[in-house]
C-alpha cells in the first residue's frame, strides 16, 4: 500500500497543487459514494462483492454534460457482481451525476480529452484511491467508448495500476486527429510495450458506426502481433450503445476475471 501512496501522491502533484473549489474533506462529507481523487470529487456506485482484494471499475464514454452516468451504470454494475462476486463500481467522470468539474471538463468539451496527460493521471489517481478504499491487490477495468481510450491509454504512462482492462468500442489511434492536433497527445497505439502483464478483452460491435469494426480488429492484430496478452470479442448486429453491456461482453469479462 506504501508504494501505491507514493504514486497516487506524485499523480496529484503532476495534476494540480491547489483545488480551492473542493476539499477532500467536504468532498468526503458528502457521503459515502464519492471519492477525491486529482482535485476532483468523483460520485460513484459500488455494488460489493464476497471476493477479497479484487474490484471491477467500470467507466463509462460521452454523454452530454451532467448526464446522469450512474443510473445507467450502477444495474450494470450490480450485474457484474451478481455474475463474478467481486465489488463492482460505476464511476462518474468529471461532468457527469454529481461529480466535479473543477480542474477537468465533462468529455463533451474536445474529442481529445482522454488522450491527455491531465486527464489519464486524473483517471491513475482515482483508479488508486478506490484501490486503496477497497483495499484491492487486483483490479479490472472496464471501459466503454471514450472510457476504453481513456483505460488503455493510461497503460502508457501508469501500467502497473490495472491488471485486466475491457475495452468496448474504444479507439486505439491518434487516426482521427489532424497532424498539428495530435501534438502532446498520448495513444496506446505507439507504446505497446507499455502494456506489461496487463490482459486485455477487445469488444467490438459488426453495426458500431462510432468505433467501426476494423478500428478494433486492426488494433486487436497489431497488439497479438507484438506478443501483448489479448483477446477479442465480436458482438453480432450490435451498434455503439450498451456495448459493453451485450450478453457476449459480459461472459467474456467474466470468463477472464475469473481467472
Amino acid at each position: 500500500m506504501k508504494r501505491l501512496t507514493l504514486v497516487f501522491l506524485s499523480i496529484l502533484s503532476i495534476t494540480t497543487l491547489s483545488f480551492a473549489a473542493i476539499t477532500k474533506d467536504k468532498c468526503e462529507a458528502q457521503g459515502e459514494d464519492f471519492i477525491f481523487a486529482a482535485g476532483e470529487c468523483i460520485q460513484f456506485a459500488v455494488s460489493e462483492g464476497d471476493t477479497e482484494g479484487i474490484i471491477n471499475i467500470i467507466v463509462h464514454g460521452t454523454w452530454d454534460k451532467g448526464t446522469n452516468t450512474l443510473g445507467r451504470y450502477a444495474p450494470f454494475a450490480e450485474t457484474l457482481t451478481m455474475n463474478t462476486d467481486i465489488t463492482s463500481i460505476a464511476v462518474a467522470l468529471p461532468g457527469y451525476s454529481n461529480s466535479t468539474t473543477n480542474t477537468l471538463q465533462d468529455l463533451t468539451h474536445g474529442g481529445a480529452s482522454v488522450y491527455t496527460k491531465e486527464y489519464i493521471n486524473f483517471m491513475a489517481a482515482l483508479t488508486i484511491a478506490l484501490k486503496e478504499k477497497y483495499e484491492a491487490k487486483v483490479v479490472n477495468y472496464i471501459g466503454h467508448s471514450a472510457g476504453a481510450s481513456l483505460g488503455i491509454n493510461m497503460l502508457v504512462l501508469h501500467p502497473e495500476i490495472v491488471n485486466t482492462l475491457t475495452a468496448a468500442g474504444g479507439r486505439f489511434n491518434l487516426d482521427k486527429f489532424k497532424e498539428n492536433e495530435k501534438k502532446g497527445l498520448i495513444s496506446i497505439d505507439s507504446a505497446l510495450d507499455k502494456v506489461g502483464k496487463t490482459k486485455l478483452l477487445l469488444v467490438y460491435g459488426t453495426k458500431d458506426k462510432i468505433s467501426k469494426p476494423k478500428v478494433t480488429t486492426s488494433f486487436y492484430k497489431k497488439a497479438k502481433k507484438a506478443g501483448v496478452d489479448v483477446e477479442i470479442v465480436k458482438v453480432e448486429d450490435a451498434g455503439h450503445i450498451d456495448l459493453d453491456m451485450s450478453d457476449p461482453s459480459i461472459d467474456a469479462i467474466t470468463e477472464m476475471v475469473a481467472e
